[in-house]
């Protein structure tokens, strides 16, 4: 994880804040998309982005330790992407699994497995620890991964690759399927659940509303073009969420509790729970929130999900 960690930091330096950055300029005000189509999928169709010069990273993902994650590769639009994969457990047995995309640079997978701060633990293990199945899927442009960085665009479509491939593992519950995500990783899964509804549910923590307040780094096409950001802005596309979506983001700084407000403010979709997590910064919520949401996983075992968030279960994590 030292190299996510660092990712974050800069990303923070670069956005000229105590924290992950936060949108900055006018917001947008509308609760329909771009040009007034009726879901993201819709807007997206037949849309080519322009992306600016990258250089590759060209750097493959680390082998993982034996017996705790498997180094595979799963079929995407652009080719073979690499993905770190809990192993099968042989135990006849389907299992609940779930999909993480890392903050910072989400594109690309590090050390997910040695173990994490608790106030700042980016590994997601709660999920693991549990027993259920974990993927790390790096995507388009990442590691030594085919096609470009998008930056929240056919990233899309990999993170739905990846649901597909682990949907056909023999020892995964295809019908029990969640996709969750921090920061970065938190704005492409908000987006992913936009696009798709074959997700039990989506865990999204501190997204942004809008990409534009991400670094240039992060944004890797044309963003003088307005519909380029619209396209990848959450804020837009409430209305598409088509799973049950929570959002977390912790009350103290750095957080991007803005963001939240903001579509909470925006949204009339009651498949979508904002929940503000007190005393939890942007960081320190993750340990606390995943362990929470991996019982209720465990639990999640009826033909469709039954979870539920509320503010006093959140409120009694700080006790």
């Amino acid at each position: 994880m030292r190299r996510l960690a660092t990712i974050l930091m800069l990303l923070v330096s670069a956005s000229g804040c105590d924290g992950p950055p936060q949108t900055q300029g006018a917001r947008p005000k509308t609760r329909t998309g771009a040009g007034g189509a009726a879901s993201l999928t819709e807007a997206r169709r037949g849309f080519a982005t322009r992306l600016v010069a990258r250089p590759a990273e060209n750097e493959p993902a680390p082998a993982p330790p034996a017996g705790v994650f498997d180094l595979v590769r799963f079929d995407a639009p652009v080719g073979k992407l690499a993905a770190y994969l809990t192993p099968d457990p042989d135990d006849g047995r389907r299992h609940p699994a779930i999909v993480w995309i890392t903050g910072g640079d989400c594109n690309s997978i590090g050390d997910v497995w040695s173990p994490g701060r608790p106030e700042n633990d980016q590994t997601a293990a709660a999920y693991r620890r549990a027993g259920i199945v974990m993927m790390f899927p790096s995507l388009r442009g990442g590691n030594d991964n085919p096609g470009r960085r998008e930056g929240f665009l056919g990233e899309v479509d990999d993170v739905s690759a990846a649901v597909d491939f682990l949907a056909k593992r023999p020892y995964v519950d295809p019908a029990r399927i969640y996709l969750g995500g921090h920061s970065t990783g938190g704005t492409l899964v908000m987006l992913a659940a936009m696009s798709t509804d074959r997700l039990r549910a989506v865990f999204s923590f501190g997204p942004v509303d809008d990409v534009s307040g991400y670094p240039d780094d992060y944004l890797p096409f044309d963003t003088t073009n307005p519909r380029e950001i619209q396209l990848r802005s959450p804020i837009r596309w409430l209305g598409s969420v088509r799973s049950p979506l929570f959002v977390f983001e912790g009350t103290v700084e750095p957080a991007n509790l803005g963001s939240l407000q903001q579509m909470a403010a925006a949204s009339q979709n009651p498949r979508i729970q904002f929940r503000e997590v007190r005393g939890a910064t942007h960081f320190s919520i993750l340990a606390p929130v995943n362990q929470l949401l991996a019982e209720k996983v465990l639990a999640d075992d009826g033909p469709s999900t039954r979870i539920t968030i509320t503010p006093q279960e959140l409120e009694a994590l700080g006790r």
